[in-house]
């Protein structure tokens, strides 16, 4: 916490090439369009009737800051302020907890072991200063909330014993996971005190495997969703919406999500059904689903795949593609961004009757 309190904010802190850093940078103007990139995008995230479906992450800019260090600053091996130690794993170009650390000694004793990061050390206002100079007034700004209430709580001590704590110490759990959402509280309030524009937060929160989520609904609601929704309710409040970032065969989950206000899901997309999604709640909450686009592909098949989502997933006017390429090609991601603007654009226009040009 002492080097958190004494670092220069004033200078940017991540590495070139590591995930904090490939956020933080400028992306290219968005010109020539109906309305603002922001405004479609926030029409697109409450279901008001976008212009053109967005691109997912490419028209909006994140908000990582350096100054709040849930992971070690930079990401490299080390330590982030609660103590916990953090591995680099090379071929996920991403962080892990190193197996086997912990900061308390056990559940039962995290009132009396547990170090709370100091906030008010830290200086939010040079950082927010530095991480605005990158941010395109015309995008919308999302904070990246990582590392949630209950990841948080598998970071300070190992896995199994954070599950074994469902059903040996509820009471003292749900305690923990209440002070950790005043602690998320207090570190967003200084987000949107000090970084400019928020439009939105997004909330990391992984709940499930591959199969399934790790906890039945009812134990979600009794134990989890009495702090993440406090926790939530303070951002919409504040007028931002909630996109949800949640690793796992989540979709048992998304009557909670909806109840606790979530706009949006970007669901994993190896371990969710897509069109189940879509067709369940496709009208009471936004998804972003997945363009993967195949090496072999030429311009052709590119735009073929392109509209063929559009036509599957258009109609309720709440889904961003996520244009993918692996491995990672520019020029492929132009075509497809050129053609989902170009023709979402017609498509919707021709669906809410909107003349050419015409704002409504």
């Amino acid at each position: 916490m002492q080097r958190a309190a004494s670092r220069d904010y004033s200078r940017h802190w991540s590495i070139e090439g590591t995930f904090p850093w490939f956020i933080q940078q400028s992306k290219p103007e968005i010109q020539n369009r109906e309305i603002s990139v922001r405004e479609n995008y926030l029409r697109c995230v409450k279901g008001e009737k976008p212009y053109w479906m967005p691109a997912y992450f490419y028209e909006s800019d994140t908000v990582w800051p350096d100054a709040i260090e849930e992971h070690p600053v930079p990401e490299v091996d080390g330590f982030d302020w609660w103590g916990v130690d953090w591995l680099m794993v090379d071929d996920i170009n991403g962080m892990i907890t190193k197996p086997g650390t912990r900061t308390i000694s056990e559940i039962s004793k995290w009132k009396d072991e547990l170090q709370w990061p100091e906030i008010l050390r830290v200086d939010f206002e040079s950082d927010g200063k530095k991480m605005q100079r990158n941010l395109d007034p015309d995008r919308p700004h999302i904070y990246e909330s990582v590392e949630g209430i209950f990841e948080r709580l598998h970071e300070i001590i190992p896995f199994d014993e954070t599950l074994l704590a469902f059903y040996e110490e509820p009471e003292l759990l749900e305690d923990f996971f209440q002070r950790m959402a005043d602690y998320k509280i207090e570190t967003t309030e200084k987000v949107f005190k000090y970084y400019g524009q928020i439009d939105g937060v997004l909330y990391h929160d992984d709940w499930g495997t591959q199969r399934s989520g790790f906890f039945s609904n009812e134990m979600f609601r009794k134990q989890l969703m009495p702090s993440t929704s406090r926790y939530l309710k303070f951002v919409k409040d504040k007028g931002k919406f909630i996109e949800l970032h949640s690793c796992g065969r989540n979709m048992q989950y998304v009557p909670e999500m909806i109840e606790m206000g979530i706009d949006m899901w970007t669901p994993q997309p190896n371990a969710n059904d897509a069109d189940f999604l879509y067709k369940t709640y496709g009208k009471q909450m936004t998804f972003t689903f997945s363009i993967n686009i195949q090496p072999e592909w030429n311009e052709m098949d590119i735009r073929k795949a392109v509209r063929e989502f559009v036509d599957q997933y258009g109609v309720n006017g709440r889904v961003m593609a996520w244009i993918m390429t692996d491995p990672v090609n520019v020029e492929k991601e132009k075509i497809a961004r050129d053609e989902l603007y170009h023709y979402s654009l017609e498509y919707y226009n021709k669906l809410y009757n909107r003349r050419e040009g015409a704002k409504s």
